[in-house]
């Protein structure tokens, strides 16, 4: 006989981030006030109005709250696969029937409503993913399973890019998180924060040249970080630490003699000298390989060499491949270009209106930059500006302290639940938040490249909190399912 806890799984639910939940949307309709408002305007219900239309996702967010939370769990998982494939023929079909807005077709129009099936197709990917983990005897260790997964959410990015929504497609690499989490090697997070500092620094010092040679900066500095890496790879995943210690010696000689030849006989490109010397490395740990039949060997040829292809593709990417507008972008955020009329505007007056809030800020509707709209878009991706103008540093530390709690909360939660289903659809929820907190609020501060995603609960529209709502009470309604299954041992 089912007790009253098992009739209303809502009771169970974990309150604290239904709470936090309910502190974000109020403290995110306070901030589309201020940001929206014109001055003289004081109804804030109407619906013409965006404040007034942001109540009504509010309402309907918490009905859809409640829908979930007294849905059966099972449908969930049962019901995963043939949601991600929908959802894939969606994304598919959204750039051939959306309309044009702001050089992106990613909005599909349902009469006086619009949707972005990007923002849902997260969700999606989240419970695809969540399933394929579950499997008996999944592993990520297992380079095939890891590809299967990898497969999921490279698909959907594929397909957002499509749409020109590069920002919306960046954050399914949110996922990456989640595998870590799960058994992921980690080298791979190594590789990719490599690459970062491949492409920043090869780059932003492209133009700056080594005294005594005719080698870029930016080329010199990476090239070493190869060598470095390499010679650091080899002394952990390998067992015979003279390899490495002949890679260390073998790369800084013949760096150094390059580098004095250069100084005091000829000067020429010292990088040629380097590639030969990551190309000698790769060559030798292939050798070792086949002689000691250790893989782990060439993955590290593999590594030298597609570092050094990277730095050398890099600036190809930048100025062919990127969008003239993203191109701009990278450089005014890596200060090759100032452009505080251009690319380096939003940013620049957003960091002006949170600046001027300082410590108390300037109180509720009285932020000048945001009441005269100074600040673009700061209803939707710069909505943290019209934070920390209004409430200061005071009011921006709280917000940040909220999504922190909401974070931790969820890393708890996540822990606790009895299947490698919950967990991973725990973990996915919870990575996504917090990419979006991350990368939107170091944009606004000019940390993080521009790349237009909203901040979650805070940013005008229907379908980020329609997104955000569902991986949040999906997840909620997973751990109330967990917690009965507990109780019930």
């Amino acid at each position: 006989m089912l007790d009253k806890d098992n009739r209303y799984p809502i009771s169970r639910a974990d309150w604290v981030v239904i709470l936090i939940y309910v502190l974000l949307l109020a403290f995110g309709w306070f901030s589309i006030c201020g940001a929206s408002h014109e001055i003289g305007d004081t109804d804030f219900f109407s619906w013409d109005t965006r404040t007034g239309k942001q109540l009504v996702w509010i309402g309907l967010s918490f009905c859809l709250g409640f829908v979930l939370l007294m849905t059966d769990d099972r449908y969930f998982e049962n019901l995963a696969d043939l949601l991600y494939w929908v959802m894939m023929i969606i994304l598919l079909i959204t750039p051939f029937i959306a309309k044009d807005i702001k050089g992106s077709k990613s909005w599909i129009s349902l009469g006086s409503v619009s949707l972005q099936p990007a923002e849902f197709a997260k969700c999606i990917t989240a419970l695809a993913l969540a399933k394929l983990i579950n499997h008996y005897g999944f592993s990520l260790d297992n380079m095939r399973n890891f590809f299967r997964a990898a497969a999921l959410v490279l698909l959907p990015m594929v397909l957002i890019v499509m749409q020109r929504e590069t920002g919306s497609a960046l954050v399914f690499l949110a996922f990456f998180f989640m595998f870590y989490r799960e058994g992921m090697p980690g080298s791979f997070l190594f590789t990719a924060t490599a690459a970062v500092a491949y492409f920043v620094i090869g780059i932003r010092f492209s133009g700056d040249i080594v005294p005594y040679t005719h080698t870029a900066v930016g080329e010199f500095v990476v090239l070493i970080l190869i060598w470095l890496f390499t010679a650091g790879m080899t002394a952990v995943y390998c067992p015979r630490t003279n390899h490495a210690r002949f890679l260390f010696l073998w790369g800084g000689v013949a760096t150094l003699v390059a580098y004095l030849v250069s100084c005091f006989v000829v000067p020429f490109d010292v990088a040629w000298v380097q590639v030969a010397v990551c190309i000698g490395m790769a060559a030798y740990m292939t050798w070792q390989a086949l002689g000691e039949r250790l893989g782990k060997y060439a993955l590290i040829a593999f590594f030298t060499l597609g570092s050094t292809a990277f730095l050398y593709t890099a600036d190809y990417t930048l100025n062919n491949v990127l969008e003239p507008h993203q191109q701009t972008r990278v450089r005014v955020l890596l200060g090759m270009e100032e452009n505080i009329s251009g690319a380096g505007y939003n940013v620049n007056q957003s960091k002006i209106a949170i600046g001027s809030g300082g410590l108390e800020g300037k109180g509720f509707l009285n932020g000048t930059q945001t009441k005269l709209k100074y600040v673009p878009e700061q209803d939707t991706d710069f909505i943290f500006c019209t934070v920390g103008e209004e409430e200061g540093f005071i009011g921006s530390a709280a917000v940040l302290l909220l999504f922190l709690t909401l974070i931790l909360r969820l890393i708890y939660l996540s822990e606790r639940q009895v299947t490698k289903f919950g967990r991973v659809f725990g973990y996915s929820v919870l990575s996504i938040i917090f990419f979006h907190v991350l990368i939107n609020v170091g944009m606004v501060m000019g940390l993080m490249p521009v790349i237009g995603i909203p901040l979650p609960f805070f940013s005008y529209g229907g379908s980020s909190l329609w997104g955000f709502t569902l991986l949040l009470f999906i997840f909620l309604r997973i751990d109330a399912a967990s917690k009965a299954k507990v109780r019930t041992r």
